[in-house]
């Protein structure tokens, strides 16, 4: 079992193209594993092959509600293939990026797809939200009634209110936290609440670097970091806390 849990990198974009071997070995040196995300299917594809190439490496393959305008999902078939794809998305819905009146029932029923491809692969969801998680709860919710346990996955760069977190852990969705809890106090009273099952750390690599390391690239050995400042906010021992992070990494993704 590694000692840290990344469940949310992007070491397939290009920030990475310089020095991903380098990466890689801070990767093995802070025995920390990692989920590489795609956002299109490019993207997911190269996801793939980084997590094939890999030990501790881990592939998410699906389309990104803004990033791109791709809607041909029987394109990642071949992709869901690969032992290595733990997971759909990210996919979800967006309406910081896009307006809603115009773009949502576009979104909507990409996430859709998303949803079905992801029950019918028996893998969780890796959803992104922005602006968007009440209407994300009034579609997942009643799914949940239908699908049951079938239907599950994870909150990425979680950043609603104690109520939204409650209801998404309610139908077993867990929330997960980026570097950014390390500069800011917005998200402690979700972490504080949450039932210690229901949270994992991401980086969401190369971007919201945490500090120390604030400005700069991120990279998933820094989810160190973003374990250590849940642990503070917890007030509970890092071992612990470090314990269960993994935990639920490895048993929300089937590793």
């Amino acid at each position: 079992m590694p000692k840290y849990f990344d469940i949310h990198s992007h070491l397939n974009f290009k920030d990475f193209d310089g020095d991903l071997e380098e990466v890689i070995q801070r990767l093995r040196d802070t025995d920390t594993h990692t989920i590489v995300v795609g956002t299109d299917y490019e993207s997911s594809k190269s996801a793939m092959e980084i997590a094939e190439k890999y030990e501790g490496i881990y592939a998410c393959i699906g389309i990104h509600p803004i990033d791109s305008k791709d809607s041909d999902i029987s394109l990642f078939s071949e992709l869901v293939k690969s032992s290595k794809v733990v997971a759909i998305g990210e996919c979800g819905l967006d309406f910081y990026h896009a307006d809603k009146a115009t773009d949502f029932e576009r979104q909507k029923n990409l996430f859709l797809k998303q949803v079905e491809f992801a029950l019918l692969h028996d893998r969780p969801l890796m959803i992104h939200a922005r602006d968007a998680y009440p209407e994300l709860l009034e579609i997942l919710e009643p799914m949940k009634v239908e699908h049951g346990e079938k239907l599950r996955g994870n909150i990425h760069f979680f950043a609603g209110n104690l109520e939204q977190a409650k209801r998404f852990w309610n139908i077993n969705f867990s929330t997960s936290f980026t570097g950014v809890i390390t500069f800011v106090r917005d998200y402690d009273e979700v972490i504080k609440n949450a039932p210690i099952e229901m949270i994992m750390s991401e980086t969401d690599a190369p971007f919201v670097a945490p500090t120390p390391y604030r400005g700069k690239r991120n990279e998933p050995s820094y989810v160190n970091e973003v374990a250590q400042k849940i642990a503070e906010i917890r007030r509970e021992d890092l071992k612990t806390t470090q314990k269960a992070l993994v935990s639920n990494a490895k048993r929300l993704f089937g590793l």
